[in-house]
């Protein structure tokens, strides 16, 4: 937990944004880390990993801006275990797909439901077979940010090259406890993106909110799930006067590219078209080489092979979400014999075929992905 006096700062700082609105944008953290020098953070035992390893495994790879995959964890589905081989097997679909970053161990990835000795061999295997190949973004949000703390260090000791922290769910914090939660996970010199994802949270973080965490030159990215074009516009504007401000202040601590991922497969098309960077998605799960195209297209103001490409994937948006994800995603691996079971551990299941197979069938044939 933060010494209060910290706390106490960052709510000053977050009144001051939130109600005026002429006033300069702050940039808290030189005084922030004066405050906390003495905590210990993960800077000495990374040097002592870069200095010992020969290999590749701790340099970073930004994140980039394109098609990033939600990807699933597969199951064995007789002893319940993860299938490793299947897992190196959608890797490799991955890379060869031209997916850009890779999200592991998110929602999508039943998170929290693998052990941590599931969730280490899950990181490893990601490294092993896409370091520097893929941007490698491991899922280590919760609401205990001592938690996150450690999942994070973890994902940096082997070789991730950024983490995903999403709002503490639940439990609902205020804007100025959001704000240092994201902070604090951010301060262990590890690549972060905030997620916003409220249907899932009950906790919606603000444009101005996420604009005073954007100025962390460790928090590099946001995925957002709101599925509300409205907001990429108003945080856009006040990122972009952020960066002025900063500019003419000439700000060391300031971050020169915030990149905005959708987290909404429906509204994916949209959201690059109009600005942002790329997607977290789902559908890429199941269509990874469209999803790339897609983005690309996206990225390029090309509408008409945007338009093409996602007519195509309208359904499998809308359908992969027809039950609790990530049960209708794997279903659809399962039919498209991409892996072995659609197992997901409890408390979820497998799909209710006999409600959702026709439409899953009929979503798939539209985006030939089932003859």
């Amino acid at each position: 937990m933060l010494p209060r006096r910290i706390s106490s700062i960052l709510s000053l700082l977050v009144v001051a944004t939130l109600t005026t609105t002429t006033q300069a944008f702050p940039n808290p953290w030189p005084q922030y880390r004066s405050l906390a020098s003495s905590r210990p953070t993960a800077t000495t035992r990374t040097v002592a990993l870069l200095a010992s390893s020969s290999s590749n495994v701790n340099e970073l790879m930004p994140m980039q801006p394109g098609s990033t995959v939600a990807m699933i964890t597969p199951f064995d589905a007789d002893t319940g275990k993860v299938n490793i081989h299947e897992l190196k097997t959608l890797l490799q679909m991955h890379i060869a797909a031209g997916t850009k970053n890779l999200c592991i161990l998110g929602t999508t990835g039943e998170a929290n439901v693998v052990t941590k000795e599931e969730r280490t061999l899950i990181l490893k295997t990601a490294v092993e077979e896409c370091k520097g190949q893929m941007t490698i973004l491991a899922g280590t949000g919760t609401i205990d940010p001592a938690a996150v703390k450690s999942m994070t260090l973890e994902a940096m000791d082997l070789g991730c090259d950024a983490s995903l922290v999403v709002t503490p769910y639940y439990v609902k914090p205020p804007q100025r406890y959001l704000i240092q939660h994201f902070i604090t996970a951010a301060d262990e010199d590890c690549p972060s993106s905030l997620y916003n994802v409220p249907g899932r949270t009950a906790v919606n973080m603000n444009d101005e909110s996420i604009a005073i965490c954007a100025q962390h030159e460790n928090i590099v990215a946001l995925k957002d799930a709101t599925g509300d074009l409205s907001r990429l516009h108003s945080l856009k504007q006040i990122l972009a006067e952020q960066q002025q401000q900063q500019q003419q202040q000439s700000t060391a601590d300031s971050n020169d590219k915030f990149l905005l991922y959708s987290g909404d497969d429906g509204s994916t098309k949209d959201f690059v078209l109009q600005g942002g960077d790329g997607c977290i998605s789902v559908t890429a799960n199941v269509a990874p080489a469209e999803m790339a195209a897609l983005m690309q297209a996206c990225l390029e103001q090309d509408t008409v092979t945007a338009n093409t490409i996602n007519d195509k994937l309208a359904a499998l948006h809308n359908d992969l979400f027809c039950e609790a994800n990530p049960i209708p995603t794997k279903w659809a691996l399962q039919r498209m014999g991409l892996i072995g079971s659609d197992y997901c551990r409890p408390p979820l299941g497998p799909l209710d075929a006999t409600t959702y197979e026709s439409q899953m069938v009929q979503a798939l044939r539209l985006a030939d992905k089932l003859s």
